[in-house]
Parts: C-alpha cells; sequence; structure tokens
C-alpha cells in the first residue's frame, strides 16, 4: 500500500496536477510548489524531469513504486510504443476503471471500495485494485453493497462528474454496473503524463 501521510493538496501542488476534485480549488489558487521556496526558480535536471514525470503517473494511480516498475515490465512486452502500452496497462487495473465508470469520486475512493470486498467482476468478488480487467469483464458493486451512502450517490450521478465517460467503458450507474468492451486507446485515458519521460527514467 503506498504511503499516503502527505496531504492531498501538498501532493497535487508539488506534482502540478489536481490528484482530487477538492484539490482542484486549491491548486487553480496556488499552481506553484508548496514551501518556503515553491515560487522561487528550480534548477531542473534531465533526471529530475524524467522522475516527476514518473511520479505524477505514479500518482494518479495511487500505486507504489514496485507496482510502477512491474507494469512497466510488462508494457515493454507488449507490441507498440512502450509508454503508451505502459499507461493502458495501469488504465486496466480495476480501481482505475471503478473511478472512470464514475462509481467513485476519486482513485482513493476506489481503491477502499475494492479492497473492502464491495466489487465484483463477472460475479466474483475480487478485492484486489490491482486486478487486470480484459475486455468484456464485467465489473458491478455487490448486491449486499448497494444500500451503502456511497453507491447511491454513485446510483445518482454524483462521481461522475464533468467529464466524458471513456469510449471503452459501457457504464449503467443505475445498475452499479459498467463492462470494458475493449483495450483502452492512450489518447482516450483522461491522465496527464507525457509517458515517453517515464520510459526514459526506467531505461536510463
Amino acid at each position: 500500500m503506498p504511503n499516503q501521510s502527505r496531504p492531498k493538496v501538498k501532493k497535487s501542488r508539488a506534482l502540478g496536477i489536481a490528484l482530487t476534485p477538492k484539490a482542484v480549488k486549491y491548486f487553480e489558487a496556488r499552481p506553484y510548489p508548496p514551501g518556503e521556496h515553491g515560487r522561487g526558480r528550480k534548477q531542473n535536471s534531465d533526471y529530475k524531469v524524467r522522475l516527476l514525470e514518473k511520479q505524477r503517473l505514479r500518482a494518479q494511480y495511487d500505486i507504489s513504486e514496485r507496482q510502477m516498475a512491474r507494469a512497466y515490465d510488462r508494457a515493454k512486452k507488449a507490441e507498440g510504443k512502450t509508454g503508451e502500452a505502459l499507461v493502458i496497462e495501469l488504465e486496466r487495473r480495476l480501481d482505475a476503471l471503478v473511478l472512470r465508470a464514475g462509481i467513485a469520486r476519486t482513485i482513493y475512493q476506489a481503491r477502499q471500495m475494492v479492497v473492502h470486498g464491495h466489487i465484483e467482476v463477472n460475479g466474483k468478488k475480487v478485492d484486489k485494485p490491482s486486478f487486470r480487467v480484459r475486455p468484456d469483464d464485467v465489473v458491478m458493486v455487490r448486491e449486499r453493497s448497494r444500500a451503502k451512502h456511497p453507491f447511491q450517490v454513485a446510483r445518482e450521478g454524483g462521481y461522475a462528474g464533468e467529464g466524458e465517460t471513456p469510449r471503452y467503458l459501457q457504464v449503467n450507474l443505475q445498475a452499479l454496473a459498467f463492462r470494458l468492451d475493449r483495450d483502452p486507446n492512450r489518447k482516450e485515458i483522461p491522465v496527464i503524463c507525457d509517458e515517453q519521460l517515464v520510459v526514459e527514467y526506467y531505461a536510463r
């Protein structure tokens, strides 16, 4: 489990991306890194630029360094560009898709929903956020969990946000269910990242 002791707003400002809806307004008010020297000019080495990009991608999926490295190793073996394959690999995580489908408000809430056993895939309970969803898999909130408040909010569209549902998902919020129709394309995945820099970080 990644260390989440650092407040999300500070982390968002340090990485230059809003990691939660709550962080958006704080980030807009202070779009510079936290701390006494946050607004100062900083010297950025090539290594630091690549490290920051890797940290930004990791933070958006709330994963550990070990999980990130494993995903990179799998992406290297895939066809096509390694960077795009890496983002697609991460996007197929169960917690990421629970978030994209509008069942959770943040990646942190999505992870919690999965860990606490509220989600099933193809009729079987799955409590591993890293579970990789495959095309045609059907993901649902378990029957016994649907009366809980967060899922009632999700059913009413409370977590759907302003963005469109990604085209690779078929979502039925009333049923608290979705299906992965196909593997995502990189340009459809709503993460902020120059994945080529991440590849260069690991290939160094």
